[in-house]
């Protein structure tokens, strides 16, 4: 057996159409891992699913944040040794802008559909003894950036409920940890104007690369963590937040 197989674990991707979700489900293919992949962009989850490897995967394009099509995907996926949850937005917006609608937009992708599917899995007992659920976080949460209150806050609420269910969820040996990562080239860092109208965002984010003495990370830099937590060889951890990227605050 080599290091971290996953060979026949089925693993749910969330944000599996680009950047870090799609790199994980990628590496948790090579693993040996069955794939169930979800976002809302159906021809950029196409791509992700048309570079997995190995058969018996699954492609399901759904908005988590939709009842309907949360509920739509829990019919569809079967029992899960792995869960990850790489959907999420940055959209930065310095707080004095901060509106209502950004709350509920920001807090809803990366904190409400998160909580709201697990909940959904737990209550479908489709969610098997000795799983593992990867949450994805930020180093924002202890080095802030300008314009960064909105999105930092929604991961800390993230972190926050990963100890949480950590904890709940013990006696069936599930783990349940997050990642933490700083800078990684992804669109969601290299295209902010795509998520804000902000033009203070880009200078913000060119003096946060500074404070990285060992440069920006790359998509599987994150997925490689992602594959050691659902592996058997992390069996020992769970409600921890692991940090990545080396930032200097």
């Amino acid at each position: 057996m080599s290091f971290c197989e996953l060979q026949g674990k089925s693993v749910l991707v969330t944000g599996a159409s680009s950047g870090i979700g799609m790199q994980a489900a990628i590496s948790i293919s090579r693993q040996g891992g069955k794939l169930i992949i979800t976002g809302r962009n159906e021809e950029k989850l196409a791509e992700t699913f048309d570079r997995l490897e190995g058969s018996g995967h699954q492609m399901i394009a759904a908005n988590l944040i939709v009842d309907e099509d949360r509920d739509a995907l829990i019919d569809m996926i079967p029992d899960l040794d792995g869960v990850v949850y790489c959907a999420g937005i940055v959209g930065p917006t310095p707080a004095k802008y901060i509106r209502q609608d950004d709350i509920k937009k920001m807090f809803g992708i990366n904190f409400k559909a998160p909580v709201l599917l697990s909940a959904a899995i737990l209550k479908s007992k489709k969610l098997k003894v000795g799983a593992s659920i990867v949450m994805m976080s930020s180093v924002v949460t202890e080095s802030p950036y300008y314009g960064g209150a909105l999105y930092a806050s929604s991961k800390g609420a993230v972190e926050a409920y990963t100890k949480t269910l950590a904890l709940e969820l013990v006696d069936r040996k599930v783990r349940v940890n997050c990642i933490s990562p700083g800078l990684v080239n992804t669109p969601l860092i290299t295209d902010p104007a795509k998520e804000s109208n902000v033009e203070i965002v880009d200078d913000s984010i060119q003096r946060y690369v500074a404070k990285y003495p060992m440069g920006i990370g790359e998509a599987e830099d994150v997925a490689n963590t992602i594959v050691f937590l659902l592996a058997d060889e992390s069996r020992w951890i769970s409600g921890t937040k692991i940090e990545m990227g080396a930032v200097i605050r």
